[in-house]
């Protein structure tokens, strides 16, 4: 067998040996920004059986860029211990007790490798365009290639079936849309619907931003900006504590459920 067969067998059988243990998950999460890498690595590390699924080639969500392309971005210091974690480097800004500054490239790969190092697994270029309802609970994902979706071709999608969805889409609030839009499901917000994100205010978008991190609808959760803008919490900028913590308590609250 030639090199070549070599390298295309071994992709092909790998890939789909990782793809097919995937179709069945505890917990399937969409978006690969910071608050889903740091549920990703919490809930593998608690021994459940996780995988992201990243509409772009390269997961981070908004982290990479910084602030309008300075790639550095802050955190406060409450959201150190997570970075500690991932042993993601960081340096005081002199003038601003409890804050933080770090690259945000180092930023982005260091939460995309601990994520994977702990288990789990992340699957680049898959969009996902429909949920899995059953019995008045969230049940899984449809997927599909991104290409297929850009490019509108008719290509029939696969699914994944998972106890725990979480939508960590960011801004757009993807699933949250779905589950209103298609399902007819009445979230668990003040109009049952999505309320909204609401203008920049970094100390109220931070502390909502965590606040707002919780089950919407039986197996479906939200993290990160895509919790704020659920519950119609305020926008933040390059500033990532909330994110952080974010996953870690929504985390928290998927491996409570498996516990009970």
């Amino acid at each position: 067998m030639s090199i070549e067969n070599v390298i295309s067998r071994a992709i092909v059988r790998n890939f789909a040996d990782k793809l097919e243990n995937a179709l069945r998950l505890d917990v399937a999460i969409v978006g690969g920004g910071p608050s889903a890498l740091v549920a990703a690595r919490d809930l593998s590390k608690a021994g459940l059986q996780v995988a992201i699924f990243e509409r772009k080639l390269a997961p981070g969500g908004g982290t990479w860029g910084g602030g309008m392309l300075f790639n550095e971005v802050v955190v406060q210091q409450d959201a150190l211990a997570i970075l500690d974690d991932f042993g993601i480097g960081y340096r005081p800004i002199e003038d601003s007790p409890g804050y933080y500054t770090l690259d945000s490239v180092e930023m982005a790969s260091g939460l995309i490798f601990g994520a994977v190092r702990s288990g789990a697994k992340i699957f680049n270029a898959v969009s996902v365009e429909d949920l899995v309802f059953k019995n008045g609970k969230i049940n899984g994902l449809v997927i599909n290639w991104t290409p297929v979706e850009r490019l509108g071709m008719h290509v029939d999608p696969l699914t994944v079936i998972a106890e725990a969805v979480l939508d960590g889409t960011g801004h757009p609030s993807e699933l949250m849309h779905l589950a209103c839009d298609k399902a007819g499901i009445k979230l668990s917000t003040p109009t049952g619907k999505i309320l909204g994100e609401k203008p920049m205010w970094v100390d109220s978008g931070e502390a909502s931003t965590v606040e707002n991190t919780r089950e919407y609808y039986p197996g479906l959760f939200a993290c990160g900006m895509s919790a704020n803008n659920v519950n119609g919490g305020y926008r933040m900028g390059p500033i990532f504590g909330g994110m952080l913590m974010s996953g870690r308590k929504v985390a928290g609250l998927i491996a409570g459920k498996f516990q009970k």
